[in-house]
């Protein structure tokens, strides 16, 4: 899956403002005394992630980003390197099939909005990867499905209800997490022996364009997966594009045990 540039432009702004200063706190306390960073983005985007990070962590820093499109691969590699004491290289290809042996060297794995796209056996492959390779983790912005709109209405719930069904279904075979994503992750990475720390992000948005443009898209999901919510959903968008929405998410450090 791919996402167009200008969407994730749109999204960056609420991103930023919506992720754990905490858990970002709690990374740079983590890694105070390493000097060079060398840290991995999985699905980078246009390195909004980074972009966000990389002056909270400070000091002499190396990114490499992830992603399968060639197009936000470049986005994100020149905005990168134009940071101070910033670098950055790219990896073009599928990130569910990261090995610890693909993480050796790094200090730190990020991810933003991501986990959702994965599977059960993915998430769990990828935090054993992790601890593995002794890589602290920082994964942000994965959705928790549910989502709060001012003043709520009876539609709320049924929309909700199968924009979630929509995020869980197969693709090519593959059942993705969707909402389940922050509970499977926090999982995956006790399992695999890390300790691990949540902390909530959500999005707030008043009307403005980025709430449109993800109503759109929510409502969207919501009818392919229940065809019957067509009838209701131009009406619908039009009552909740100007009112004001949470979408929660869910962030998350996980320091294996021998960080």
């Amino acid at each position: 899956m791919t996402f167009a540039p200008e969407w994730l432009a749109l999204r960056e702004n609420a991103d930023a403002q919506a992720r754990s200063t905490e858990l970002a706190d709690d990374v740079r306390e983590t890694l105070v005394n390493r000097n060079p960073l060398t840290i991995r983005d999985l699905g980078c985007g246009t390195g909004s992630m980074g972009r966000w990070l990389a002056g909270r962590l400070g000091g002499v820093q190396h990114w490499v980003l992830h992603d399968r499109d060639p197009r936000l691969l470049g986005l994100a590699e020149a905005s990168m390197s134009a940071l101070p004491n910033v670098t950055a290289e790219t990896r073009e290809g599928d990130l569910t099939s990261l090995k610890a042996a693909d993480l050796a060297g790094a200090d730190l794995v990020t991810c933003s909005a991501l986990l959702d796209l994965l599977t059960t056996d993915e998430m769990n492959a990828l935090a054993v990867a992790c601890v593995e390779a002794h890589v602290p983790a920082l994964f942000t912005l994965s959705v928790a499905g549910r989502i709060d709109i001012d003043p709520a209405e009876p539609l709320d719930a049924a929309f909700q209800d199968a924009f979630n069904a929509h995020q869980r279904r197969v693709v090519d075979g593959r059942r993705l997490l969707g909402p389940d994503a922050p509970a499977a992750a926090e999982e995956a990475f006790v399992a695999a022996g890390a300790s691990v720390r949540t902390a909530s992000s959500p999005w707030r948005m008043n009307g403005d364009a980025l709430q449109r443009e993800w109503l759109k898209g929510w409502v969207g999901a919501a009818v392919e997966q229940e065809p019957a919510l067509a009838s209701e959903a131009s009406e619908y968008l039009r009552r909740r594009s100007t009112a004001s929405a949470v979408v929660h998410h869910v962030d998350l450090l996980a320091l294996p045990g021998a960080v």
